[in-house]
């Protein structure tokens, strides 16, 4: 028997429980809950820490320490502005770890790489602006992430019919003949991978 679809306050197959979404479990201070935060959003902070040159043990310094970081401020996260988004809020705490990191850097005594320190450390005091929008290919891969969160609460031929409607982009009709099921059915699907993605992930993705 194929697991269950998502159904209001029930168990997915994955074991969470639907009517609470990852922002309301990360406030809850659910283990499982930063584990899954960890991996939606630990790409595109490295990508974050590469734009100021900061790469390999530092960028994982940064990013431990953000995950940390976002873990005490949470409470004061606050979305009741225009633009107000999860996504940004993390990027003013990433950059704000990133210039630490750069003062750091820059007080630590000058050895025999001293000069090579010195012509990175130019190029991190004046990074890329915060606001800046991030790459296409980067904002896609946050929804890829975010899609593989959920995609095992959903048996095959829904996944199936999903993926060839939002990501492949053919219409209802085209995966319905492919996948011998009805137009509606595909469309049903999609919506149901949608609707789900949205109840759980919807506030951390903007």
């Amino acid at each position: 028997m194929p697991p269950p679809d998502d159904g209001p306050g029930g168990l997915t197959s994955s074991g969470y429980r639907t009517s609470l979404t990852l922002l309301e479990r990360l406030q809850a201070n659910e283990a499982d809950a930063w584990e899954r935060l960890v991996r939606l959003y630990r790409p595109l902070v490295a990508y974050w820490c590469g734009r100021w040159n900061v790469t390999g043990a530092d960028a994982d310094d940064v990013i431990q320490e953000l995950f940390q970081t976002a873990a005490v401020k949470l409470p004061e996260l606050r979305r009741d502005r225009p633009g107000d988004t999860f996504r940004g809020w993390l990027r003013g705490i990433t950059r704000n770890l990133l210039l630490a990191h750069a003062r750091r850097t820059a007080r630590q005594p000058r050895g025999a790489g001293g000069t090579e320190a010195a012509l990175r450390m130019r190029e991190v005091v004046e990074p890329e602006p915060p606001d800046d929008p991030d790459p296409a290919s980067e904002v896609n891969e946050l929804y890829r992430q975010a899609l593989e969160q959920v995609r095992g609460e959903f048996e095959e031929r829904t996944w199936r019919a999903f993926v060839r409607t939002a990501v492949d982009g053919r219409n209802a009709a085209e995966a319905a003949a492919e996948l011998g099921l009805s137009a509606a059915a595909v469309r049903q699907a999609k919506s149901r991978v949608l609707r789900r993605l949205r109840e759980e992930l919807g506030e951390l993705i903007d």
